[in-house]
């Protein structure tokens, strides 16, 4: 089955951009199939405004994104493939998500399913005596008002 990142990618891109906010990308500068101005790279990471107002020739597809951008007001090239975006959010408010990486991936699939709930099947395989020292929940219901003259 196909990574469902790329469509992610641009049903986020393309919901930011309707709502008239401004979307960006945080890459993974080092993957190696990443094309971006290392200079502005911090951290292994860069942060790329990709809104239609900042970016030339913006083309999001299965096998990546590639646009044109200025950077210190020289006109660059970028690519980077599905896989090296890590979040796409809105810069005014945050909204957007960001996406595992695949070693969290390739971690996910390896490890063994969770075992079941060690608890009890029900609620009378519950001995009470055993949860003597457990703490006492506080009293749920209707709350009250006490009048203080």
């Amino acid at each position: 089955m196909t990574s469902n990142q790329p469509y992610l990618l641009r049903a986020f891109y393309e919901w930011i951009v309707d709502n008239d906010l401004t979307p960006y990308m945080v890459v993974d500068a080092t993957n190696e199939l990443v094309d971006v101005p290392q200079e502005f790279v911090k951290d292994g990471q860069i942060v790329l405004n990709v809104s239609p107002s900042a970016c030339v020739n913006f083309m999001l597809d299965l096998n990546g994104i590639s646009f044109q951008a200025r950077f210190g007001g020289q006109p660059r090239r970028l690519s980077m493939p599905c896989e090296a975006v890590m979040a796409i959010y809105a810069r005014e408010n945050g909204a957007g998500t960001v996406f595992a990486t695949e070693e969290e991936m390739a971690k996910n699939t390896t490890d063994p399913a969770p075992s079941q709930p060690q608890g009890p099947a029900s609620l009378d395989d519950n001995d009470i005596t055993d949860n003597s020292d457990a703490p006492v929940p506080p009293k749920k219901g209707k709350p009250t008002l006490k009048i203080i003259k």
